[in-house]
């Protein structure tokens, strides 16, 4: 059954379109917003089929089918969300439980191109109001719609990982930056503009954010990446500390040439996490804690492989889950703000998206609520504790059944 995207400026006013039945008009008031209310879809008209009509309860579904993906597959992800207002918390989760989809798929089918494509086709029928009948793509036609999210930063990420399905590598770092832009400062991006953060010097912080992470990944991954074939790691910096890229992938291991790379990428890192704080400091008081756990929680990820000696070929590493909970706690005692806003402009690699952004959520009307609902502290504590407790029983029955 067809269905059509309607031009907002041709429907009657607060109305979509319901379906190609009768052309049946659904009432804005009626689409659900984030945390499971009813309310208007700004930004964006979306197409709806009267036989699957997607209903707040059916929303609320696809959420948390979003939610148990990245419960098992992004579990430094799900557990700062944790921190995060329910508000911002499901629309994150549906944003970055498709990328996390998104990304598998492309690994899964082996990197071709065509998986791409196909992604790259989901988004627009998304954003023409017409998504694939899965949970990912239904609750993403209703995100982007509701915070008038701008298709170019989707479709940046796609471009991120048909580099990654070309097997394209990086020569300097600023290559590996614009890389790194695109699939994760797309989502310090959207995050953003969840939050209703859509000023320059908040965005900006929020891509150097995304960045910042993406090279911890890529810094701990460094093995995993070379046994499929992959090197992430600047070639440059490769060859200046005296190794031949090509040789060491056939035949990948751990010296303190490599080391010294991975100690280098790491700085950078460091650096961007470094002007993340007074960025954060702009957001709405109830998504500072959600954000500093992002950080903290992944900048630890490059403390441990530094623990490590950087070896990141031989072991992978992992955040203990006392650790995480230490920097949970941390991070939402760390709300208010310790430093003036910083005008540092945003990463070359970043500016197309900052560009992108910049005024959407004024646009679309929408700011996050800044109620401090996350102050619930023995609420959350014991759901961090109940956490933290199974994944840890989790790991070790893994580390019991593998001996």
């Amino acid at each position: 059954m067809q269905t059509r995207s309607i031009d907002p400026w041709r429907e009657p006013a607060g109305f979509v379109q319901a379906g190609s039945q009768g052309n049946v008009a659904l009432p804005l008031s009626l689409i659900p917003l984030g945390d499971g209310r009813l309310g208007p879809a700004l930004g964006r008209s979306i197409a709806f089929d009267l036989d699957d009509m997607h209903s707040a309860s059916s929303y609320r579904a696809d959420v948390a089918a979003c939610r148990a993906v990245l419960r098992v597959n992004s579990r430094t992800f799900h557990a700062a969300s944790l921190l995060l207002p329910p508000s911002v918390r499901d629309p994150a989760s549906v944003l970055y439980g498709f990328c996390r989809l998104a990304d598998d798929a492309v690994d899964l089918d082996g990197g071709r191109l065509d998986a791409v494509e196909h992604l790259a086709d989901r988004i627009n029928r998304a954003y023409a109001g017409n998504p694939m009948a899965v949970p990912a793509d239904r609750a993403l036609a209703v995100v982007v719609a509701r915070y008038a999210i701008p298709q170019s930063i989707p479709l940046a990420l796609v471009e991120g990982l048909e580099w990654d399905a070309r097997g394209r590598r990086y020569n300097t770092i600023d290559e590996l930056l614009d890389y790194a832009a695109r699939v994760a400062g797309t989502v310090g991006a959207m995050m953003a503009l969840l939050m209703g953060a859509d000023s320059r010097p908040a965005l900006a912080r929020a891509c150097d954010l995304g960045v910042a992470m993406q090279l911890s990944n890529i810094a701990r991954d460094v093995g995993e990446d070379a046994r499929m074939g992959r090197i992430y790691l600047p070639l440059d910096w490769v060859r200046e500390a005296g190794v031949d890229p090509d040789e060491w992938l056939a035949n990948p291991r751990f010296t303190p040439a490599i080391g010294s790379v991975v100690q280098r990428l790491l700085k950078v890192a460091e650096q961007l996490y470094g002007q993340v704080g007074a960025g954060v400091a702009q957001l709405p008081l109830a998504c500072r804690p959600g954000i500093n756990a992002a950080r903290f929680l992944y900048a630890e990820i490059g403390g441990e492989v530094a623990r490590a000696g950087h070896d990141s070929v031989n072991r992978r590493a992992v955040v203990p889950s006392a650790v995480k909970l230490r920097l949970l706690l941390r991070s939402a005692l760390h709300v208010l703000p310790r430093r003036p806003a910083d005008d540092t402009p945003p990463l070359t690699a970043n500016r197309m998206l900052v560009q992108a952004a910049c005024g959407c959520s004024a646009a679309a009307g929408h700011k996050a609520s800044s109620s401090p609902a996350w102050w619930d502290v023995q609420g959350r504590f014991i759901a961090l504790v109940t956490l933290f407790d199974r994944l840890e029983r989790r790991d070790q029955m893994r580390r019991y059944s593998s001996n």
